[in-house]
Order: C-alpha cells, then sequence, then structure tokens
C-alpha cells in the first residue's frame, strides 16, 4: 500500500504544473504536499535551494501569465526504496509546452524524499538536474 501512495502523490506533485488546454496550473498543491519547512534544490542551470513558497510563487506566475502554456512534466521511470516510515524515489522525467511562443521539450532527474504522517505520505524534499 504505501508504494501505491507514493505513487499518487508523485503523480499529483507532477500534475501541480499542468496548464495544458486551458487549465490552470495548482501549484500551489505542493504546499498540501510537502511537510512545512520541506526543501527544494535545482541543480541546473544554476545551483538554487528554495523555501516551499520562494519555489511555488514564480512558478505560479509562469504558468498563470500566459508565458507557459500547455505545460506538462511526467515521469518516465523510478525507483522507489521504502524503509518503514521513510522512502526515497529517484527518476527520470520529461515535460514539454510553449514558452514565449516557442515550443519546447525536456527532461532530467529528480530525487524525492518522503515520510509517513498522520495524514499520509508527504514529500519532506526534492531536487532536480534538467539535463542541458
Amino acid at each position: 500500500m504505501s508504494k501505491t501512495e507514493i505513487d499518487m502523490v508523485t503523480a499529483e506533485f507532477y500534475g501541480a504544473f499542468d496548464n495544458r488546454g486551458g487549465q490552470g496550473a495548482d501549484v500551489a498543491r505542493i504546499r498540501r504536499l510537502l511537510i512545512p519547512g520541506g526543501v527544494i534544490v535545482s541543480t541546473s542551470p544554476k545551483f538554487t535551494a528554495y523555501t516551499v513558497d520562494e519555489f511555488i510563487e514564480p512558478r505560479e506566475r509562469l504558468l498563470a501569465d500566459g508565458r507557459l502554456v500547455d505545460f506538462c512534466e511526467w515521469e518516465t521511470s523510478e525507483r522507489t526504496e521504502i524503509a518503514g516510515d521513510i522512502a526515497s524515489r529517484f527518476g527520470e522525467y520529461r515535460k514539454s509546452g510553449i514558452l514565449d511562443g516557442e515550443p519546447f521539450e525536456g527532461g532530467g532527474t529528480k530525487t524525492i524524499q518522503f515520510v509517513r504522517t498522520a495524514q499520509g505520505w508527504r514529500i519532506t524534499a526534492f531536487a532536480w538536474h534538467d539535463q542541458p
């Protein structure tokens, strides 16, 4: 059951950025998926560590202001290890959309750390590396 729940949290995480077909992305749901004080790190193009709000706010704007449309990202492979109430997921992902009128595709690697809380599995941290 834990793996299924982690799969669902992960799918909801990726779905938070989806604004295909004119639907609004729900990036704010990241606040519910992460524990308070969660850590978010990007390693490329520039190493950046974010608080949850520092991560959400610019992405909400980008996905709502018309610059980035028909965007989605999805996991293409994953490896999840669970030990009691902690879990770690390492996965590859792809993304596509239209940024400033130009179609693009990309991908990379994400690692997501989870803990089981009274409310179910939550993300404690995630980091990603976009492929150049």
